[in-house]
């Protein structure tokens, strides 16, 4: 079976059985799983019911997807993401993003947890994702292109919507939420990078750094879907702040901080 028609069994699987139609897309990362969990009509799918979809294995990231109503619009909720330290292959971690597109889904917003580069960043604080250096060694594009969700060479001049960008700017000043805007690293993890390695990224004029993200936006903008990417700062960067660095620093950081970061996903799907 090809890639192509594993994506389509997926696709047919989830009509049979919803109702909706969603053209928005939101990915919730690391421990954001309880965010926008409470959608008007919801209907859930748990990752493992999903023909071909990978599970997740991390803490913090439930496996599910919900559909229903938010700000009485459409929505598909991923609650988490899978991730190249755990294994997957660059196809499985594009599967989901591949599958939105044959849902018909059209924009994304895609959330993550990083370490805050940037001296001017604080943990809590929110990060707009304008750019992204990728230093994960693989590429979900890589062999042979599926031509029918995208062409062999995409453009990634614009992979984080400027027109998508400005608005979310404005909309978190009237909300009085601080949001500044930055370059997205992208690390293979699993584990945290030396002081060193933080530094020489800094030097390259990283702002964040992660092991998400980037592949999904990659294949993202290969199938044509607008893509905003919100970073929640949730450490600092190695050599930067405290030595602890833990997944759990992580965890508490993002409950401390999702009601704010619900305020403005709900903001942002009500003005699409």
């Amino acid at each position: 079976m090809t890639e192509l028609e594993r994506l389509q069994q997926a696709a047919r699987f989830i009509r049979e059985r919803l109702t909706l139609a969603p053209r928005i897309a939101i990915v919730l990362g690391s421990g954001m799983s309880e965010v926008l969990k409470d959608l008007e009509g919801a209907e859930r799918l748990a990752w493992e019911q999903i023909p071909h979809f990978p599970r997740a294995t991390v803490a913090g990231h439930a496996g599910e997807w919900i559909f229903g109503y938010l700000e009485k619009k459409p929505i598909l909720l991923s609650r988490g993401r899978v991730h190249y330290y755990e294994g997957y292959s660059m196809a499985q971690i594009a599967f989901p993003i591949r599958l939105m597109k044959l849902l018909g889904i059209e924009r994304a917003i895609l959330t993550n947890a990083a370490g805050g580069i940037n001296k001017d960043y604080k943990v809590g604080d929110f990060v707009l994702i304008r750019d992204h250096i990728n230093t994960i060694p693989d590429n979900p594009l890589r062999g042979e292109n599926l031509s029918e969700l995208g062409p062999r060479f995409p453009n990634l001049l614009d992979a984080y919507s400027a027109r998508w960008r400005a608005q979310a700017k404005e909309i978190a000043r009237e909300l009085g939420l601080g949001l500044h805007e930055g370059v997205y690293i992208a690390t293979p993890g699993p584990m945290y990078e030396t002081p060193a390695e933080i530094e020489a990224y800094r030097r390259w004029g990283a702002d964040l750094v992660g092991m998400s993200t980037v592949p999904e936006v990659v294949a993202a903008r290969h199938c044509g879907l607008e893509v905003l990417a919100i970073s929640l700062v949730t450490n600092l960067a190695a050599g930067l702040g405290s030595d602890k660095l833990t997944h759990e620093e992580v965890l508490e950081t993002t409950k401390r901080r999702e009601n704010e970061l619900a305020r403005l996903l709900r903001e942002l799907v009500k003005r699409l």
